[in-house]
């Protein structure tokens, strides 16, 4: 068994750990960066963040070509979708990201681990890698192992006609009719993807509205546009089941007729990865969601173990991953550093766009906090206008 020791090591190497590690090493320690994966990146770069804003903005041309160009003076006909060109786009532009975060590692020293990782000793982890097992030491570790879809009782995933985000970005063909489970950001966007592309798109929400984060008055506009856009929205419909009946898929709402569709996208959230990397081993205990707890430094309750992104809660955003890879990094070195969570981004990528930062109007009204509030219609701008 080959050994190895470090000054940090990093468990994960999405945009919160590869982040991490990068800013540990530029402030001179000695570093390593452990992924399950066969490149870096995390779910960000290869199944979440860039894949579907690639396919977003394809689907968006796609439309305007095919509908939205009469408009502006110019006649397009015979409009065809190449799906495979497409998602082929798509892929490279990842594959392109990846790699780019591969050179960065390499470019700032940290040593880089293709495997999974697992917590031995609170100053030890074991990395199953493809050139053996490694057992690293570290004076520091640093868990960013992320987060997956949450699945949900009742719903039969085969990976294919059922499925998760990950399985949406790849569709081989253009769904007659998709089924959106959730009425969050990540349904709605790829919901959008595939309704521009041609598809039929009803998307279910237990809740009586969608996008539940965001202002409500922002969530009601946003529904009415997307329902000009066609996509039909059923809110307060709890999902019982969803199963591949034949050659269709079969979901089934509480008190509802059953709806047939060709293809069921799950996404009602993520749950963080917290199982199976050691942690009762060093005698950290998650919440009953799965959360690692952290203090205002991001240390958890055992002393040089620390914890970003996904894995201790809050906005499961990857530049809120990132910024919390950096200020552990330079609090380890010493630094003061500190997360304003108060001024974390957050951003809805159809069209339109929906942009968010700090509370939501009703947040303030229930803290009690004075606030002034604006409003400025899209029709007085002339920007907005020109575009459309």
């Amino acid at each position: 068994m080959k050994q190895a020791e470090h000054d940090v090591v990093v468990l994960g190497g999405g945009p919160g750990g590869y982040v991490a590690a990068i800013r540990a090493a530029q402030l001179g320690l000695n570093v390593a960066c452990i992924d399950e994966n066969d490149v870096f990146g995390g779910t960000c770069l290869r199944v979440g963040c860039i894949p579907s804003k690639a396919l977003l903005e394809s689907s968006h041309l796609f439309h305007q070509a095919k509908e939205g160009l009469a408009g502006h003076g110019i006649q397009a006909s015979d409009v065809s979708l190449d799906l495979a060109t497409m998602l082929a786009r798509k892929d490279k532009i990842v594959s392109q990201l990846t790699g780019g975060i591969a050179m960065l590692l390499k470019r700032n020293k940290v040593t880089a681990y293709n495997g999974r990782g697992k917590l031995t000793a609170v100053d030890q982890l074991v990395a199953e890698t493809t050139n053996g097992t490694v057992t690293i030491r570290a004076k520091h570790i640093i868990l960013a192992t992320g987060s997956r879809p949450a699945t949900m009782k009742g719903i039969e995933c085969d990976g294919q006609r059922i499925g998760d985000s990950t399985a949406a970005l790849s569709y081989s063909e253009v769904p007659k009719r998709l089924v959106v489970i959730g009425g969050g950001y990540i349904g709605l966007e790829l919901g959008s993807v595939w309704k521009r592309l041609g598809s039929q798109v009803i998307v279910l929400e237990a809740m009586d509205r969608i996008l539940p984060g965001l202002d409500h008055e922002i969530g009601q506009l946003a529904h009415r546009e997307f329902t000009k856009q066609g996509i039909e929205f059923r809110t307060g419909s709890w999902v019982e089941s969803a199963r591949v009946s034949g050659s269709e898929c079969i979901v089934q709402c509480k008190g509802a007729e059953p709806i047939a569709c060709d293809r069921v996208l799950l996404s009602t959230g993520r749950i963080p990865c917290s199982q199976d990397i050691g942690l009762e081993t060093v005698g950290i205990e998650t919440d009953r969601r799965g959360f690692v707890p952290v203090n205002e430094h991001l240390e958890t309750p055992v002393r040089g173990i620390y914890a970003i992104g996904d894995l201790i809660g809050g906005a499961m955003l990857a530049h809120k991953a990132s910024e919390e890879g950096i200020v552990c990094a330079e609090r380890i070195s010493g630094m003061q550093s500190h997360v304003n969570y108060q001024a974390i981004p957050a951003v809805v990528y159809t069209h339109p766009e929906i942009a968010s930062v700090g509370k939501t109007e009703e947040q303030l009204k229930e803290a009690v906090v004075a606030y002034a509030k604006g409003i400025c219609p899209y029709g007085a701008s002339g920007r907005a206008l020109a575009l459309g």
